[in-house]
């Protein structure tokens, strides 16, 4: 009697670390597929930035500091590679960095356009500028994404009796993307 009590106790756990076990891979990668949205949205942004470049370039030639800084933000963000095994706190922050670097050279490009009402009106500017907008919102959404995925999977990882079989297959809490550090400042503004 005991060895039967004993085999369906074993069982049970078996059952249950196997699910466990099973939803723990799920959740995982849904957080990679959530980090490669994340991924190919920042990739979008930057294969937009070189017809930006140049469309700017032939109205604001003289702004030569501006367009290097883009290209040169662009080179470094397109340069860090973060896989999903690798996923820290320390890697999504330079990631972010690099990113938000990108962001704000961007920001200063777009304000120089102000000074130029031909590129305003040009076309390809406006469309590219457009899209730029676009994917903005896509890398926030996508961002996102991410964090309510790993926030899911982190959860799993963490509650008992899951973390027992985390602990053992060696699932590990994913890290979020959090505020740039700029965000928390209010913007500033002049009249």
């Amino acid at each position: 009697m005991k060895k039967i009590i004993l085999m369906a106790i074993v069982a049970l756990f078996s059952m249950t670390s196997c699910s466990t076990y099973n939803n723990m891979v799920s959740q995982e990668e849904t957080v990679n597929s959530a980090w490669s949205n994340v991924e190919t949205q920042y990739q979008r942004r930057a294969d937009l930035i070189p017809n930006l470049v140049s469309t700017v370039k032939g109205y604001a030639s003289h702004e030569e500091s501006t367009l290097q800084a883009v290209v040169e933000a662009r080179a470094k963000a397109t340069s860090i590679n973060v896989s999903t095994e690798d996923l820290s706190d320390e890697s999504i922050a330079e990631y972010q960095k690099a990113q938000s670097a990108v962001s704000s050279a961007l920001g200063r490009l777009i304000a120089v356009s102000e000074s130029y009402p031909d590129l305003k009106a040009n076309q390809n500017f406006l469309e590219l500028q457009a899209q730029l907008e676009g994917t903005e919102n896509r890398i926030t959404v996508a961002r996102k994404e991410y964090n309510d995925a790993a926030q899911a999977y982190n959860v799993t990882v963490r509650q008992f009796p899951a973390n027992i079989v985390a602990m053992i297959f060696k699932f590990k809490v994913k890290p979020y993307f959090e505020a740039d550090e700029s965000a928390s400042a209010a913007p500033k503004v002049e009249f």
